[in-house]
C-alpha cells in the first residue's frame, strides 16, 4: 500500500495536522449494498494517503438504527453491521497508521439511542430512570419549556404520563450527567477505543452534557444556562484528559459558544487539546468579516496556548462550492431553504482560495469528505430525504442530506463507482466530479488539494503576521520569504516582489495580477 508518508512518533501532531473528516455511509461501498462500509475505507487508504492527509475522523460507525446520521448510538463497542465488524475497524486502525494516518473516532456523550440498553431497561421501569432525565408533567404540558435542537419540545411524554428529555431528536434521549455510572461508562468507553489503536476523540455537542438539576424554564439572558455550557463539564473533561495522557491520546471538542473566554476555558491544560472553529466555518466570503474572524479565533486560543482549528464545511453544513456561489456566502441554519439560487462556477473559484486561505492559517486543517473534490451541495428530492431536521422543521428546512450523498469515485463506473445503487441518489453530473478523472488533472480541485497539502508545511509554525494589502486583500506570512495573498476585492491585485509562486487557485490574468476570488502562495 505504498511506504508511510509522515512520522507517527511526533507528539503534537495535531498541532498543525490536516484531518479528513470520514462520513462511512457516504465514503466508498465496498460490498455493493448502497452503503458505505469499512471495507470501502480500506480499499481507499492508498488514495486519502496521496491526498496526504495526517489523519482521518471517522463519524459514528458504532450500532446504530440510523434515526440521525448515526449520531444515535445503541452500543458504543460494536459496529454497526451495515458498516462492518470490530475486528475490521480495528484492521483499518492498523493499515491507516500503516500509512502514516492516525484514526480519531466520534463520541456522543450528550444522548444514546432510544435503542440503548439503558433506555430500554429505563422505559421497562428499571432503575436506569436513573441514568436518563424522567419528570412529570405541568398537567398536559411537558415539564419545562426546552427547544429541541431540531424543532419542537425538548420532551416526549411516554403512556404512562412520564416525560423524557432530548435536546435532539425523540429516537435520542438525554443522559443523566450526575449519575456515576454515566460518567464512568464513558471513561470505560474512551479506554476501550484508545486500546484499540485510535489517535484521538471528537466530543459531540461537548457543551450540553450537564443540565441544571432543578431542570428549569429557559430564560433568555439568565447566566449559567440550563444546560449550556454549565461549569460542571470542566471536571468531566479533566477526568477524560487524565484517561487521554495515559495512552497517547487528544481530544477535539465541537464546542458552539459566542463567549470567547469561556469557550477557551475547554482548552485549558488539563482539558481538551483542540476545538472547532465555527466562527471561520459560518463566516461569509468578505475580507473583513474573514480577517477578524481569523484575528479572534488566534487571539481566543493563545491564552491556553492550544491551536486553532480551521473547516470550511463538515456533515451538518451546505457544501462549499454551493454556499459560496451564493448572494449569501455565510451559513446559519436558520436561513436554510429550498430552491436557494446559486453559481456553481463563481462558488467554485471561491472555495479554491478558501482552500489556499485554510491550509495557510497556523493550526490544524479539517476537511470534509467531498469538498477535495469540489463536490457541491445535491438537491434530494423530498420524498429520499432522511434528516430529521427535515421532518422537525415541518418539511421547510431541506436538511443535511444534501452534503451527504455518496461519493464518485470511477467516472464511468455504474454510480460513479461508489458501489451499489447509493442510499441517497447522486445527481446526473455526480461522475464528472469523480476522482479518476480528477486525479489526472493537475488543475482539477483534487489536484489543488494534493499539491496544497504537500506543500503546506512552507509556511513553517511560527505565529500569523498580516502584510500591507489594498482594500479587499488579505496577505499574511507564517515563515520568512512566504506569503499567502487572497483577493476578495472587485479588481485584480498587484503581487509582491516575489521568487516564486509556488501555487494558486486560479491563473494570473494578462498583466500578471491575481484576479478576484484568487488565492497564491509566494516565495518572496
Amino acid at each position: 500500500m505504498g511506504q508511510p508518508t509522515h512520522a507517527l512518533t511526533q507528539t503534537d501532531w495535531w498541532r498543525t495536522a490536516v484531518i479528513y473528516q470520514v462520513y462511512v455511509r457516504s465514503f466508498a461501498d465496498g460490498d455493493g449494498d448502497g452503503t458505505g462500509d469499512l471495507a470501502g475505507v480500506r480499499a481507499r487508504l492508498p488514495y486519502l494517503a496521496d491526498l496526504g492527509v495526517d489523519a482521518l475522523w471517522f463519524t459514528p460507525w458504532y450500532l446504530s438504527p440510523l434515526k440521525d446520521g448515526g449520531y444515535d448510538v445503541a452500543d458504543y463497542r460494536a459496529i454497526d453491521p451495515a458498516f462492518g465488524t470490530l475486528a475490521e475497524a480495528e484492521k483499518l486502525i492498523a493499515e491507516a497508521r500503516e500509512l502514516g494516518i492516525r484514526t480519531i473516532v466520534d463520541i456522543v456523550p450528550n444522548h444514546v439511542s432510544d435503542q440503548h440498553v439503558w433506555f430500554r431497561a429505563a422505559l421497562r421501569g428499571g432503575p436506569e430512570r436513573e441514568l436518563f432525565h424522567f419528570r412529570e408533567g405541568r398537567g398536559e404540558l411537558p415539564p419545562n419549556d426546552w427547544r429541541s435542537e431540531f424543532g419542537g419540545p425538548a420532551w416526549t411524554r411516554l403512556p404512562d404520563g412520564d416525560w423524557y428529555l432530548h435536546l435532539f431528536a425523540p429516537e435520542q434521549p438525554d443522559l443523566n450527567w450526575s449519575h456515576p455510572a454515566v460518567r464512568q461508562e464513558h471513561e470505560d468507553i474512551l479506554r476501550f477505543w484508545f486500546e484499540r489503536g485510535v489517535a484521538g476523540v471528537r466530543i459531540d455537542s461537548a457543551a450540553l452534557l450537564v443540565k441544571d438539576p432543578r431542570l428549569p424554564d429557559f430564560v433568555e439572558g439568565r447566566d449559567p444556562h440550563p444546560y449550556v455550557d454549565r461549569d460542571e463539564l470542566h471536571d468531566v473533561y479533566r477526568s477524560w484528559r487524565r484517561i487521554a495522557d495515559e495512552h497517547g491520546g487528544i481530544f477535539v471538542g465541537e464546542v458552539w459558544l459566542p463567549d470567547t473566554e469561556r469557550f477557551a476555558r475547554y482548552l485549558r491544560p488539563d482539558e481538551l487539546h483542540t476545538a472547532f472553529n465555527f466562527s471561520f466555518l459560518s463566516c461569509p466570503w468578505d475580507a473583513d468579516r474573514l480577517r477578524t474572524s481569523i484575528d479572534e479565533t488566534l487571539a481566543e486560543h493563545a491564552p491556553v496556548g492550544a491551536p486553532a482549528t480551521w473547516v470550511l464545511c463538515n456533515h451538518d453544513v451546505t457544501r462549499t462550492v454551493t454556499r459560496y456561489g451564493r448572494e449569501d456566502t455565510a451559513f446559519d441554519f436558520a436561513t436554510k431553504a429550498f430552491g436557494t439560487p446559486t453559481d456553481l462556477a463563481l462558488g467554485t473559484r471561491r472555495a479554491r482560495a478558501a482552500a489556499l486561505l485554510s491550509l495557510a492559517l497556523p493550526g490544524a486543517v479539517y476537511v470534509y469528505q467531498g469538498e477535495e473534490l469540489g463536490l457541491p451541495e445535491a438537491d434530494i428530492p423530498r420524498d429520499r430525504i432522511e434528516d430529521p431536521m427535515h421532518f422537525r422543521s415541518g418539511g421547510t428546512d431541506p436538511g443535511r442530506d444534501g452534503c451527504r450523498v455518496p461519493l464518485p469515485w470511477v467516472a464511468d463506473a455504474p454510480h460513479a463507482g461508489f458501489g451499489g445503487e447509493p442510499w441517497l441518489p447522486q445527481p446526473a453530473d455526480w461522475a464528472s466530479y469523480a476522482a479518476d478523472r480528477q486525479a489526472q488533472d493537475p488543475a482539477s480541485m483534487l489536484g489543488l488539494y494534493r499539491h496544497a497539502i504537500r506543500l503546506r508545511p512552507v509556511f513553517g509554525d511560527g505565529p500569523l503576521t498580516w502584510l500591507p494589502a489594498p482594500d479587499g486583500v488579505l496577505a499574511f506570512t507564517r515563515a520568512d520569504g512566504v506569503t499567502c495573498l487572497v483577493n476578495l476585492a472587485d479588481t485584480p491585485a498587484d503581487l509582491p516582489a516575489h521568487t516564486e509562486l509556488l501555487l494558486g487557485s486560479g491563473p494570473l490574468d494578462d498583466q500578471g495580477r491575481l484576479p478576484k476570488d484568487t488565492a497564491v502562495w509566494l516565495r518572496t
